[in-house]
C-alpha cells in the first residue's frame, strides 16, 4: 500500500503510518556526524505547524517525525536543509558551541 506526501501536516501514531520516501534515509545512523557540524538548527515548537518537510528532505537520520519533530543532534550534520525547507521559519540556525 504506497501512502502520498504531501505538504500537509502528517499525523503519525504508528511506524506503519510513516509516508513512503522516494530516498532512503541516510547511512550514517552507524556514524555519528556532529562533531564536524557548523551550525546547529534550532527548532521553534510555538512555530512549527507539524508539516514534517524538515523529516523529508532531512539527508540523514537525524530528525524524527515526532510531534513536534526532534533533531538527534549526534547525526545532524547542520547542512541547513531543513533551515531552507521549512515553509513557516520554525527552524533556525544558531552557530554550533554557542
Amino acid at each position: 500500500m504506497n501512502k502520498k506526501v504531501s505538504d500537509s501536516p502528517v499525523k503519525i501514531e504508528t511506524k506503519a503510518d510513516l509516508p513512503e520516501l522516494p530516498v532512503s534515509m541516510g547511512s550514517m545512523r552507524v556514524n555519528k556526524t556532529a562533531s564536524w557540524r557548523s551550525i546547529r538548527p534550532i527548532l521553534h515548537e510555538e512555530k512549527c505547524t507539524r508539516c514534517m518537510l524538515c523529516w523529508k528532505f532531512c539527508p540523514e537520520p537525524a530528525i524524527s517525525p515526532t510531534n513536534p519533530p526532534t533533531i538527534d543532534y549526534e547525526y545532524c550534520k547542520g547542512c541547513g536543509i531543513c533551515i531552507v525547507e521549512c515553509p513557516v521559519g520554525a527552524i533556525t540556525a544558531e552557530k554550533e558551541g554557542k
